[in-house]
């Protein structure tokens, strides 16, 4: 999933204009492997879990705020990683195109098993006792513990437009944050009935890392503290802190 980014930055002008664009305040930042094509984060307890991508290069790592890795797994180079998210004891972790997902033990990381998706794998978050996946159209797929069936399917949607490209996601009671694949915003999305209530738009500060980061990527990783969003993206070197 590589694009120009400067057709990527011709796109940002493109509508969604109806629903508000709020950029948030950036209140702290933290150090970020810029060798990760980093697929989504999220918080267990104190410190992130984050998921790679890349055929060859795909992994899943634990590490603190200021940078250390306290434990990784890698998949096989066969597969290209995507989203992941905790449950209990066990953390799922997505592939792109093989329509699989793993299945690692949360602490250490052990490979425990895998279970097929029906789409391509993209965000992956938990909520309401199912697992709610993305897969780069407007339908997010709520997806079963143990069967693995898909039991639900939530359309989001902006004024009645569907919203596509909806890739890493992260929840926050019913509101679900979700990353708008080669735009630098997040749509602020109800839950249940997927409707966009507004954007968060990183589009500025996206350009301004690009001006002296030129191999940087997407914007793509949201993580929940509880009070405050962190935020981040393939190949960034900083994780920032926002005011969700």
């Amino acid at each position: 999933m590589r694009f120009c980014l400067l057709t990527v930055f011709a796109l940002m002008s493109v509508a969604l204009a109806e629903t508000p664009r709020e950029v948030p305040a950036i209140l702290d930042s933290v150090p970020h492997e810029s060798t990760h094509f980093t697929q989504g984060i999220f918080f267990d307890g104190k410190e992130i879990i984050e998921t790679t991508g890349q055929y060859g290069q795909s992994g899943l790592y634990r590490r603190t705020l200021d940078g250390k890795i306290l434990d990784s797994a890698r998949i096989a180079d066969r597969y290209f990683g995507e989203g992941s998210i905790a449950v209990g004891e066990d953390i799922f972790y997505l592939t792109w195109k093989a329509k699989k997902a793993f299945i690692y033990n949360r602490k250490p990381f052990r490979a425990k098993g895998e279970f097929r998706i029906p789409t391509e794998g993209w965000g992956l978050t938990y909520w309401r006792n199912a697992l709610l996946m993305s897969n780069g159209s407007e339908e997010l797929l709520q997806i079963a513990l143990g069967s693995f069936n898909v039991v639900g399917v939530i359309r989001v949607t902006d004024e009645g437009r569907p919203v596509k490209n909806l890739n890493e996601l992260e929840i926050a009671g019913n509101t679900l944050y979700a990353n708008v694949w080669q735009t630098g915003l997040i749509a602020v999305i109800d839950l249940p009935s997927g409707r966009v209530k507004k954007y968060l738009d990183l589009t500025q500060k996206w350009k301004e890392i690009y001006r002296n980061h030129r191999n940087i990527d997407v914007l793509n990783g949201i993580a929940f503290d509880g009070k405050f969003l962190w935020v981040t993206g393939k190949y960034w070197p900083q994780i920032y802190k926002i005011q969700p």
